[in-house]
């Protein structure tokens, strides 16, 4: 059995691995303010714009698309379709995907709501595919029960470093702002159950130092994945501070750039963990 993955570009993973994979990332249409980019833009182009004060609004990929990306699998008895796609308390995306498979009236075909979204759906991805090719004679059925399971055990957990982007998308009170700013609190935040929440609020090294006790928790069977939106130097300066207290290795260790979609929200100086328990 051969297995495409299609997703949709909430999900952020390295390009080299989705292209050495085959794996369909179905494009999300940015609007800056009337500026169409029906593709989506390069993430440095995108927060640069982001700095100009404009908050965009993203489109979820509608059915046609995801009709144009099954269509060459429809009912092959050699291939099976996973389809991976953004939490659904966050976008109707996956309603779009479930629309095209019945209107094509697919078999081989498994539409899955990550619950997550970000480097957390890429980092699900990857660890699939990691699966898949260390057992190569797995039916459908294997692989289902296995992505459901590391579904359900995958933490994303990130710092937002700028609190100027959650008031100006509506998602913070002015009042709530100027405080936050003044003491230089960093909300914590975390995806699971399906929903961005905010777990802690910490004030400068004591931000970093509540995500390392969450990563701690890990499955260590599993890498930590990193990422960052647009600023690198965060990772690096977290990793050179907390690789030996997170076991791991700054020189192998897998580093994602955070999108346009999250982008959008959490701003140029958030940056973060990705682990599975």
């Amino acid at each position: 059995m051969k297995y495409k993955i299609v997703t949709e570009a909430s999900v952020d993973m390295p390009k080299a691995f989705s292209d050495e994979n085959d794996i369909t990332i179905l494009p999300i249409e940015v609007n800056f303010n009337g500026e169409l980019y029906p593709e989506g833009l390069p993430n440095d182009v995108f927060y640069e714009k982001l700095k100009t004060g404009i908050i965009p609004k993203t489109s979820q990929p509608n059915q046609y698309k995801f009709e144009r990306a099954f269509e060459q699998y429809v009912n092959k008895e050699d291939w099976f379709v996973l389809t991976i796609v953004i939490s659904s308390d966050l976008a109707g995306t996956i309603s779009q995907a479930k629309n095209a498979v019945e209107n094509l009236g697919m078999k081989n075909v498994y539409v899955c709501d990550s619950r997550v979204t970000t480097f957390a759906e890429g980092a699900l991805i990857v660890e699939i595919v990691k699966y898949i090719k260390s057992h190569p004679d797995a039916q459908p059925d294997e692989v289902i029960t296995e992505l459901e399971r590391l579904k359900a055990s995958v933490h994303l957990v990130a710092a937002i470093g700028d609190l100027k982007y959650l008031k100006m998308g509506g998602r913070l009170g002015s009042a709530s702002y100027v405080v936050a700013s003044a003491l230089k609190i960093k909300p914590i935040i975390t995806l699971d159950g399906g929903k961005v929440s905010i777990v802690a609020k910490k004030v400068g090294e004591k931000a970093n130092e509540f995500m390392v006790s969450l990563a701690n928790k890990r499955n260590r069977n599993y890498p930590i994945y990193f990422g960052h939106s647009a600023e690198p130097k965060l990772i690096d300066d977290f990793l050179k501070k907390y690789a030996i207290a997170l076991d791991v290795d700054p020189q192998t260790t897998p580093i994602h750039e955070i999108g346009c979609v999250v982008g959008t929200h959490a701003g140029p100086h958030c940056y973060g963990m990705v682990y599975f328990m």
